[in-house]
């Protein structure tokens, strides 16, 4: 089957394309804000390359979060746009998820992915449940653990510091690739559903205004 993994839920935009588990084309583009602008041009060329199209695919995977708002809506739009074109499952696959994908065999560490809130904060996912925790105020380790995710060396030192036993791996950034590896599975039933919509960890900041909202226009 061939699989469509999109990502650009942190500082990197990418968009893989994996055929029975091989890998038969790759783009990713680095940076800060815009990133996600350039995944349209990305799916078409990593297409092109395996001389494939749209009604080629057998499934697209994206990631949901947690990370940045813009990106990860950027990415979830072009995602399902293909996917309804084309008639296509579309499944959703958490950084965490995609971090883990990459890992070599850890002996029994549990996994910890942390993500940069950039607000003092970190989004913390431990075994899928997720939450958001001040980088001062981190859960105990109940024993061995690896850190992923782009906030991993801030995290990874603080429960140095405490004396945990704790393995700072280098996998910061998801690789698009490994959404489509972990996407795979899931279109495939071997791992649990998961939508393909964005994952909040906070309630959202907007609020109505104050005085209610304005009357519809007449007519």
């Amino acid at each position: 089957m061939l699989v469509l993994g999109i990502d650009a839920a942190l500082a990197r935009a990418g968009v893989a394309l994996l055929r029975d588990g091989v890998v038969v084309g790759e783009s990713t583009v680095a940076g800060g804000r815009g990133q996600a602008a350039a995944l349209p041009v990305m799916v078409a060329r990593v297409l092109a390359e395996a001389g494939a199209t749209h009604a080629d695919l057998g499934g697209i995977a994206v990631t949901v979060g947690p990370g940045s708002f813009t990106g990860l809506r950027a990415a979830l739009a072009l995602a399902h746009g293909i996917a309804l074109a084309a008639g296509l499952p579309i499944v959703g696959v958490t950084v965490a998820e995609a971090l883990a994908e990459g890992l070599p065999a850890l002996d029994g560490r549990a996994v910890w992915c942390a993500i940069d809130s950039r607000r003092g904060r970190v989004f913390l996912d431990i075994g899928g449940a997720i939450r958001a925790v001040a980088a001062t105020d981190l859960p105990a380790a109940t024993g061995p653990v690896a850190i992923t995710g782009d906030a991993a060396i801030a995290v990874a030192a603080t429960l140095a510091a405490r004396g945990d036993d704790v393995l700072l791996t280098d996998a910061r950034l998801p690789h698009a690739a490994d959404v489509a590896r972990v996407g795979a599975r899931r279109l495939a039933g071997a791992l649990p559903p998961l939508a393909a919509q964005p994952l909040y960890v906070d309630p959202p900041e907007a609020r109505p205004p104050a005085g209610g909202l304005r009357p519809a226009p007449a007519g």
